[in-house]
């Protein structure tokens, strides 16, 4: 059953979550796209596990990707005006 109230909440929380996931690896394997490029192959695992997807995963996964890709560029920013996270 689609809920539009689930779908809203989904897609920033899914954003938010890539985006410090991505974060976070990019600061302890001092990678800037790493998790960006990773991040492609959880909605292909997921369509691998469940055999289909709807249009609903593929925006949702699509804005966690969006995040991930986000936290790249804010690593990439970071580190090229001088800061250092280790």
């Amino acid at each position: 059953m689609f809920s539009w109230l689930q779908f809203i909440v989904s897609l920033p929380l899914f954003f938010v979550l890539f985006f410090a996931l991505g974060f976070i690896l990019n600061m302890v394997l001092k990678t800037t796209w790493l998790p960006g490029v990773l991040s492609v192959f959880v909605p292909i695992a997921a369509y691998l596990a469940l055999g289909r997807l709807t249009w609903v995963d593929v925006v949702v996964f699509a804005f966690g990707i969006l995040g991930a890709w986000t936290s790249g560029g804010v690593i990439h920013y970071l580190r090229t005006h001088g800061y250092r996270m280790y």
